[in-house]
């Protein structure tokens, strides 16, 4: 019993359990956070579209929670021809870097699972493998309609990653390093948040980033408007929600990136906690992705592409200019 005792009080065993407890803790906040997304976004395009929205519950808090549930209770039903192995694996695979992005991304110094100096790029390498995940999927649900859907998508992320990558090249430049808790602390010591003088780049990052998550106006791949359409057709159960899911969290990711990266992060009053006053942001910038999908239509593919080839990479250029000019004339 003493060994037993005393190599759970090891200081490997104990390491595991914290970091295990502490990534658990990260995952159920960023779980009901984006929860709470889709509650959000029910309400506000309600408001838009003169209508009540969800009611199911207090404030209509529990209409997830249902919807959670009968995706849960429905018959998972496989299709004979598709590839069951890679069927399988690719909502896995998008579910697990949604969560992985979580954790990468600090609501304050003592809220955090990691402090990496490259904190930045990992988020972004982990972002840029959805697209094989849904070409995965669309091909191994071997039906046209998918496969289709999945080219739209992989040729639609792939034509936004590189403009989305580029905006973020300014706020390094201004920070001095791909260290999130740096570039909050470099907007802490300038004095302003860097959404100032990296509009452009914030936003070439909210349009790249809308499109990198696949929502309205840029949900062509997913056409969730039609019958049959969209790489996720073949799906059903609780995969189509973990795929719902997982558009969620990417957004959830999304939105703390862009809070950390242009409004300061949990720089805010000093009477608010840090991580509150960090999720307010989130929502507030979650907010305008809803407002955005209420008030614009759907593009088609030609327009997609030509907006991420055609506008967004020479904004992206141009405030890369500007925050060179910037940095070389010593203003922050």
């Amino acid at each position: 019993m003493h060994g037993i005792a005393d190599w759970f009080r090891s200081p490997g065993v104990v390491i595991f359990v914290t970091t295990f407890l502490a990534a658990l803790i990260v995952f159920i906040v960023g779980f009901l956070i984006s929860i709470t997304f889709i509650w959000e976004e029910r309400k506000i395009l309600g408001r838009l579209m003169d209508r009540r929205g969800t009611q199911v519950g207090v404030l209509g808090l529990f209409q997830n929670f249902a919807d959670g549930l009968k995706a849960f209770i429905k018959e998972i039903i496989i299709p004979e021809e598709v590839d069951v192995w890679l069927y399988n694996v690719a909502p896995v695979i998008l579910i697990g870097i949604s969560a992985l992005m979580i954790g990468l991304i600090p609501l304050s110094p003592d809220f955090a699972l990691a402090n990496l100096n490259g904190g930045l790029l990992l988020i972004f390498a982990v972002f840029s493998i959805a697209p094989f995940a849904i070409l995965i999927g669309g091909w191994a649900s071997n039906n046209k309609y998918t496969i289709m859907g999945g080219m739209r998508a992989a040729a639609q992320l792939i034509s936004y990653e590189v403009p989305l990558l580029l905006s973020l090249v300014g706020v390094v430049i201004l920070a001095g390093s791909f260290n999130l808790m740096d570039i909050v602390q470099a907007q802490q010591h300038a004095g302003i948040w860097f959404i100032i003088p990296q509009f452009l780049g914030c936003l070439v990052f909210m349009v790249a980033a809308i499109a990198e998550v696949e929502r309205i106006p840029f949900d062509l791949p997913e056409a969730e408007a039609e019958l049959v359409e969209g790489w996720q057709t073949e799906y059903g159960g609780m995969r189509f929600g973990l795929i719902m899911l997982s558009e969620y969290i990417r957004g959830y990711a999304a939105s703390m990136v862009a809070v950390i990266l242009f409004l300061g992060g949990w720089d805010g009053p000093s009477f608010i906690w840090p991580e509150i006053w960090f999720i307010i942001k989130v929502f507030i910038l979650f907010a305008v992705w809803i407002w955005v999908r209420g008030a614009l239509m759907r593009v088609t593919t030609k327009q997609i592409l030509g907006l991420g080839w055609k506008r967004l990479m020479p904004l992206a250029l141009i405030n890369l200019a500007i925050a060179i000019a910037i940095k070389m004339a010593g203003w922050i």
